[in-house]
């Protein structure tokens, strides 16, 4: 498939809607958005909202839940309850 028709079947997968025709169509805009698509939802040609799906497949899953999942990936160096800079140069700043 070239790069035109696949970035064509892109902007087809992305659809934008006012509020009305939403609500009369949106079996079938789930319909898109199960297929990978999105659908914004306007008022009056604003948009207001996004529906896209919730599957995550193509997302890596992290390997630790969220709670310590970045343990081990950071290293402090000096002592963190000592100023920074000298008491001179913060007087300095006021």
């Amino acid at each position: 498939m070239t790069l035109a028709r696949k970035l064509a079947n892109f902007i087809a997968m992305s659809t934008n809607v006012n509020i009305a025709e939403f609500k009369d169509r949106i079996s079938e805009f789930l319909a898109l958005v199960e297929k990978g698509g999105e659908v914004i939802v306007c008022r009056r040609n604003v948009p207001v909202a996004r529906v896209e799906s919730v599957r995550q497949t193509h997302r890596a899953k992290p390997e630790h839940g969220a709670l310590g999942c970045m343990k081990g990936s950071v290293k402090i160096h000096g002592n963190l309850t000592e100023p920074c800079i000298s008491e001179g140069d913060w007087d300095m700043l006021h």
